[in-house]
């Protein structure tokens, strides 16, 4: 096939589109449609399928993780890069805050801890608003370390990035928690997206 393809001298591109377990079980739930590779078990059909395409996946120049992109987003994706000829990036980023008292996020790739930071919690004015509050986001970043912490966090982040395109990764989570994801880590969490 693609080798023949080569060889006659046919320049070509993969585009592999991929997604998670549980978002391929949902659609195929939602479109009432058996795997093609086992009617019994969806998931043993992709599974399956995962090991058919691996090959293919492997030779893949542009690799899309569909799982959490909205059909326009996938089109935009895909129009950059086939029509704009854009330098094609596949890694998707979130950043998160939470709280340590609810346990920290499963999907984090990344985590860190701004508990070191003074808590608004306990200033009276600053405990029912949030990180996405000025008066909360002034004051945590009101500290050198959190300034600190911020350049050191962001300098890694940009570091990272590249690696992770180069080794194939499509998405990163990054996660910041506090004690209850309220104030200290919304504040860090939006520096840091911003």
């Amino acid at each position: 096939g693609l080798d023949q393809l080569k060889k006659s001298g046919y320049d070509y591109e993969i585009l592999f589109l991929e997604a998670k377990d549980d978002i391929l079980i949902k659609r195929f739930k939602e479109t009432r449609r058996n795997h093609p590779l086992s009617k019994n078990s969806i998931e043993k059909g992709i599974n399956e399928e995962r090991n058919v395409l691996h090959e293919v996946k492997s030779k893949a120049k542009y690799i899309i993780d569909t799982s959490s992109l909205l059909t326009r987003e996938l089109k935009a994706q895909i129009n950059s890069i086939f029509v704009d000829n854009k330098e094609f990036e596949s890694l998707i980023i979130t950043v998160n805050s939470f709280g340590f008292k609810y346990g920290i996020p499963v999907d984090s790739d990344l985590v860190f801890d701004v508990r070191f930071l003074p808590n608004p919690y306990y200033i009276s004015e600053l405990k029912e608003l949030t990180g996405n509050d000025s008066p909360v986001s002034d004051y945590v970043m009101g500290f050198k370390e959190s300034s600190i912490f911020l350049e050191k966090l962001t300098d890694m982040i940009e570091f990272l990035i590249p690696q992770y395109i180069k080794e194939g990764k499509t998405q990163l989570v990054v996660s910041i928690g506090c004690t209850g994801g309220k104030h200290r880590s919304v504040t860090l969490a939006n520096a840091l997206y911003h």
